[in-house]
């Protein structure tokens, strides 16, 4: 019953675009609506990833986007954040596993890596042929990822690694883990590590019972003795700063990708209302309430798609900062979960359903809200930087 999405653009957003930059969202939005659309109720049902359609993901070169070689499309950052936008428009599992395997695992790759890893490993994550996953948060560390007690020790000319990760994206069905630990030879020192998914000691377990994110695999990792070549090293890598600037590309993406979600709750609401009679025969979006909502949503929105482009401009020009990224993601998201929660009292008993995709957006920006930095910890990086003053 859900209808058929007509688009969001309510000041001419699409004027201030160019035409690689539509001509990326349009490829997009034809694969969610012909590819996606059509099974994502029934996978977010039985909890099921749709792996089937990563090939032709791999295809449409949706991975790696904004990356350039190793066969990787070369897009702009705001091309690739209009690609974020779609995949999110049909549901934010499957955004997440783009995110991961573009921001998280091929992103440190092309940043942090040897030659001789960027070119065993890119060019088959571009396809898809390769799957990744990125093991940065711990059971008892998440907003504190500098409290891990994830271990590497160097070996001769190997590393051993014992830890466990948790809340890890694609972690059982992906082929190599970027796995961050603190290397107890370097004084702790934080390194990445490239960690094939079947050396001995790795295992991953699938995380049941969510809610949230159903479409989308969840994992806990555990490493015992692992042991890998020292070639396995990301050698760029080193402290913090290494993870962090690839959960600022994660993040970026995500400040786009919630638009979409958005869009997708607002557009539903719309329609709906237009079509939907109570009191007097009327439509419900002759009513004043109604009418308040739905101004609020598209507000909203177009506020978040601008503050998402003039951000992603930025970030052509090499001028974004992290505080940036991290306003595009704070606002953004509580704008799309506050516009999920409008969009599914419009449609009343009816929003509940999956019959439409408002309760299944609600339910997967709850997590949105929370990885990748809360909320309240976008607040502080804010507040740290408006004020000078650091208050964690």
């Amino acid at each position: 019953m859900a209808f058929p999405f007509k688009g969001v653009d309510f000041i001419g957003f699409d004027a201030l675009l160019n035409d690689d930059e539509r001509m990326a969202r349009e490829a997009t939005r034809d694969f969610i609506e012909d590819q996606l659309i059509p099974i994502i109720e029934v996978c977010n049902r039985e909890g099921r990833f749709p792996r089937e359609i990563v090939p032709q993901m791999g295809a449409l070169g949706l991975f790696g986007a904004n990356l350039h070689g190793y066969g990787c499309a070369g897009m702009s950052n705001v091309a690739y954040g209009l690609v974020m936008q779609e995949l999110e428009r049909g549901d934010s599992g499957l955004r997440s596993f783009v995110s991961v395997q573009s921001a998280l695992v091929m992103y440190p790759i092309y940043t942090f890596g040897s030659d001789e890893q960027k070119e065993r490993w890119l060019p088959r994550l571009a396809t898809g042929e390769a799957l990744g996953c990125f093991g940065l948060t711990e059971p008892d560390f998440g907003s504190n990822p500098g409290g891990m007690r994830t271990r590497a020790v160097r070996d001769g000319d190997s590393y051993i690694l014992n830890g466990e990760k948790m809340w890890i994206t694609s972690g059982s069905i992906a082929d190599v883990a970027v796995i961050w630990a603190k290397v107890s030879n370097e004084d702790d020192r934080v390194r990445g590590f490239l960690v094939e998914t079947n050396r001995p000691g790795f295992k991953a377990h699938d995380v049941h019972g969510k809610w949230s994110l159903r479409a989308s695999v969840t994992s806990g990792l555990s490493l015992q003795d692992v042991r890998v070549p020292a070639e396995n090293l990301l050698p760029g890598s080193g402290g913090l700063k290494s993870p962090f600037m690839c959960l600022n590309q994660a993040r970026y993406g995500i400040g786009w990708g919630v638009i979409g979600a958005a869009m997708s709750c607002y557009d539903t609401a719309l329609q709906y209302s237009l079509e939907r009679k109570q009191f007097h025969d009327a439509p419900i979006a002759s009513h004043q309430l109604v009418q308040e909502k739905l101004a609020w949503m598209i507000t909203e929105i177009t506020k978040a798609q601008l503050l998402s482009l003039q951000v992603g401009r930025m970030k052509d020009a090499s001028k974004v900062e992290h505080q940036h990224i991290s306003m595009a993601k704070r606002n953004n998201v509580w704008m799309a979960v506050e516009c999920a929660r409008m969009a599914r009292d419009i449609l009343g008993g009816a929003g509940i359903t999956d019959d439409y995709p408002i309760m299944r957006h609600m339910m997967n920006l709850e997590s949105v809200k929370t990885y990748e930095g809360t909320h309240d910890i976008h607040t502080l990086i804010l507040g740290q930087s408006v004020t000078g003053i650091a208050a964690f």
